[in-house]
């Protein structure tokens, strides 16, 4: 019997899990909650209305895949998994996103490979250790910040100014109560993601997304202004160490420690410069975002049955997932001026277009009005994705399909550099 998924969520990430489960044997309708322009079947209440979404969950016969952290840390898989099926962790187990403190304490038990840290509730306090310490510092917020709560210090003053910025001008909320001091490291960011059913693991293909605003990863930290698939510099004996110390390690763990972990878990890893060792930067309890976009353009294997199967605690089950062969990279186009301000309801004109069959345009923060037409709802736009026989196609043809696409010249903003400079192997 085919089944209806309900995809709760809005960003590029949903669309992208929504388009590639609409493609499965075993599925009937894809809903949305609340979805975007791009999306159908969308829903008009929150993420966060759990009520409602246990009601139309259960009405229409569907299985909920919760695609943003929020409603996954506030317990949405606590609220429903009592009646219906539900793919995502508890809010126990999504405190490995939710606060940073914990995810740095977790790792510390449990011999999981990270950098140096302390913690701070006192900004004073902290203060005094940036004082007297010469190490290179990365301040972060200790709660959710959108991935905007981490600043990369170059100097003492970068870390005192990010310190005034989380604690005292609270530029975060509540998120920045308490910070996370660590040590910085120097190396390559990847992004590996597994999928869990709280006893086994089964990992996705490997990503790496692009953080910093500007080319050449200059300027702030956003939510990801690009990513491709697979990384290229994760050789066979780093693939192993990083399945066997870090995710297997972390899923055991969470099971020891009674909070067995369902759902995406994405590691944030560096790989550190001279010693290739991969450290755990931060735990997401969710698939990334846009490392979502390439990798679904290039799972071959029926993304559902993965979904069942981490819901009914079968992954063990299975056989490993599917991959084309082909990278794929993904462009974000966003509005000028995120992540800081920027303007909405901009008209999107060329989404029409005649892209390549290759060409998948993933929408993130748009909105269709009542004439029909796609407007700008949110900083990141647009997750402009492709596959090709080799990178250097798949960057071409997204940069080609960005072309087509105009909101406005002092509008509209992309970095021209996603995917460049790949890494050979190690």
């Amino acid at each position: 019997m085919k089944k209806n998924i309900l995809i709760v969520g809005s960003g590029g990430r949903e669309h992208a899990l929504g388009w590639k489960l609409s493609k499965s044997q075993s599925v009937s309708m894809v809903y949305y909650c609340p979805g975007n322009g791009g999306t159908n079947n969308n829903l008009s209440f929150s993420i966060t209305d759990f009520s409602k979404i246990k009601s139309f969950a259960i009405k229409n016969n569907c299985i909920v895949v919760v695609g943003p952290e929020e409603p996954l840390t506030k317990g949405i898989v606590n609220e429903l998994s009592d009646s219906i099926s539900v793919f995502g962790p508890t809010r126990e187990a999504a405190q490995l996103e939710s606060s940073k403190s914990f995810a740095k304490q977790f790792m510390k038990q449990n011999n999981i490979s990270t950098a140096e840290f302390n913690s701070f509730s006192d900004p004073e306090k902290a203060k005094d250790f940036v004082y007297n310490t010469n190490k290179s510092l990365v301040i972060k917020a200790d709660g959710l910040a959108a991935g905007k709560g981490v600043f990369v210090c170059d100097n003492k003053e970068n870390a005192l100014n990010a310190i005034d910025s989380i604690m005292i001008r609270k530029n975060f909320g509540n998120s920045g109560n308490v910070i996370v001091i660590e040590e910085r490291l120097f190396g390559e960011e990847v992004s590996f993601i597994g999928l869990s059913d709280g006893n086994t693991i089964i990992p996705m293909a490997t990503a790496q997304d692009h953080k910093r605003i500007y080319d050449n990863d200059k300027g702030l930290n956003t939510g990801g202004m690009g990513s491709f698939s697979p990384s290229k510099i994760i050789s066979n004996d780093l693939f192993y160490d990083i399945i066997n110390k870090i995710m297997k390690k972390t899923i055991h763990s969470m099971k020891k420690n009674s909070n067995p972990f369902v759902g995406f878990l994405y590691a944030g890893l560096m790989i550190e410069k001279d010693t290739q060792k991969p450290y755990v930067l931060e735990y997401n309890v969710r698939m990334g975002d846009p490392e979502c976009q390439p990798i679904m353009m290039r799972m071959n294997s029926d993304l559902f049955d993965y979904i069942k199967g981490s819901i009914s605690g079968t992954l063990d089950t299975l056989a490993p997932i599917s991959w084309s062969e082909n990278p794929a990279v993904c462009i974000v186009m966003a509005e000028k001026g995120y992540p800081l301000n920027h303007e909405k309801g901009n008209v999107i004109h060329g989404l029409n277009s005649n892209f390549g069959h290759n060409i998948k345009i993933f929408h993130a923060g748009t909105v269709r009005d009542n004439n029909n037409k796609i407007l700008t709802s949110g900083g990141r736009v647009l997750g402009v994705t492709a596959i090709g026989s080799d990178f250097d196609r798949a960057r071409s043809d997204a940069y080609d399909a960005v072309k087509k696409i105009y909101w406005g010249k002092d509008n509209q903003y992309y970095r021209k550099d996603i995917g460049l400079n790949v890494k050979p192997t190690i």
